[in-house]
This record gives structure tokens, C-alpha cells and sequence, in this order.
């Protein structure tokens, strides 16, 4: 489960249950669960739609512990190591945050990158850079589809006219989609709005 700084959002079957920051959705979960054993509540990433689960034992205390001690641990995972033995750096030279990663080429390839103005590594983190930007409407619009067909799969996968919206979605036929989902429960309907607005407001290009 990811407990980054994120925002998310529960449903109790059909209903909104809560939205916000995941501590505040978690005990709006673990209280709703406590008034009824028997409610079924899923949580979803507002950012990408995957589900969140919850360790909702014991108190409120205890729950919102277990997510800081969580989120925690995740942060000091993916903090970036440096390929430069800190030993090895000037006095307040800043750390970089730069990766090593075992990266294979043929010699023809390492040839033209050696030859590049500050050698291999500069040459390659340039060219990522500049394909990341050429790409980023293109994965802005991906990644936001994705968010949305990943609800709209779990939420509505047996409601009328999920398919049609779907293929609406990816067609980036907004007029389409709102047809097509304008009888599915409000706040299901609602969310899946939302989330797909980002890729329908995205064009191939990038722009908005």
C-alpha cells in the first residue's frame, strides 16, 4: 500500500464515504466499518485509482501509528543513494541524488556516448530528459486514462453503457463518456467524471 502524501477516496458500495487526506479517509473507514461489521468500503488513490488497504484494528490511535510508522519506513526505502562515495565529495559539494545502474550498450553505443560533450553519463541523462519532455503529453493522458478506467472497472464494470464509456474514454470523446455515464449512481458517476476530465482536458501534445 502507498502512504505518500496522497489524497484518496471510499466508497461504501455505491455511496462517497469520505475523501481527503488518507488519515482522515481512515478513520472516516474505520468508523463507518465499526458502525456496521458488515459494509463493504473500498478505498481508491485519487491520483491513480489503485486501492487502499487499511489495518483498521484496534483504536484510532493505533490505526493512524501503523500509517505513520508506514509511511515511515516507504520514505526511508526510496530515498536516492548517491554514486559517489560521500568521502569523495568536495566541501559543499551538494549530493546529487544521482543512481548507479548497470546500463548495457554496444560498443557502437558507448563509442558515441564516451565521444559526448561531459561523457557517457551526462549524455544519457540528456537524452532522457529530452525524451521525457517529448512524451509527457502522450504519458499525462496514459497515465490518467489508466486512473480512470481503473475505477470506472471496479465501480461500474456491470453498470449500463460501461463499455461505451470506456471506448468513449480512450477515443478522448468527452460528450460520449458524460452520455454514457449519466445514469450511473451520482457519486460514482461523479468521481469517474473527474478522474477521466484529466484525460479527456489532455491532448497528444501535452496541452490542456
Amino acid at each position: 500500500m502507498t502512504t505518500h502524501a496522497i489524497t484518496c477516496t471510499a466508497f461504501e458500495g455505491v455511496r462517497r464515504l469520505a475523501s481527503g487526506a488518507l488519515k482522515d479517509v481512515a478513520l472516516a473507514v474505520k468508523a463507518a466499518t465499526e458502525r456496521d461489521g458488515g459494509a463493504s468500503v473500498l478505498i481508491f488513490d485519487d491520483q491513480t485509482s489503485r486501492p487502499i488497504e487499511l489495518d483498521l484494528r484496534g483504536s484510532a490511535s493505533d490505526v493512524l501509528a501503523r500509517l505513520a510508522d508506514q509511511q515511515d519506513g516507504e520514505a526511508r526505502q526510496t530515498e536516492p543513494a548517491s554514486d559517489e562515495p560521500s568521502a569523495a565529495r568536495g566541501r559543499g559539494r551538494p549530493k546529487l541524488g544521482v543512481v548507479a545502474r548497470e546500463v548495457t550498450l554496444l560498443p557502437r553505443h558507448w563509442e558515441w556516448l564516451n565521444g559526448q560533450p561531459g561523457g557517457a553519463s551526462v549524455a544519457l541523462r540528456k537524452l532522457v530528459d529530452a525524451a521525457r519532455g517529448a512524451s509527457e503529453g502522450k504519458d499525462r493522458m496514459r497515465q490518467a486514462q489508466e486512473a480512470a478506467y481503473r475505477f470506472m472497472t471496479a465501480m461500474a464494470g456491470d453498470l449500463a453503457g460501461y463499455e461505451e464509456a470506456t471506448r468513449a474514454l480512450y477515443a478522448n470523446d468527452a460528450a460520449r463518456f458524460d452520455a454514457m455515464t449519466a445514469a450511473w449512481p451520482v457519486d460514482v458517476r461523479d468521481h469517474t467524471r473527474k478522474l477521466a476530465k484529466r484525460a479527456l482536458d489532455v491532448d497528444a501534445s501535452g496541452n490542456v
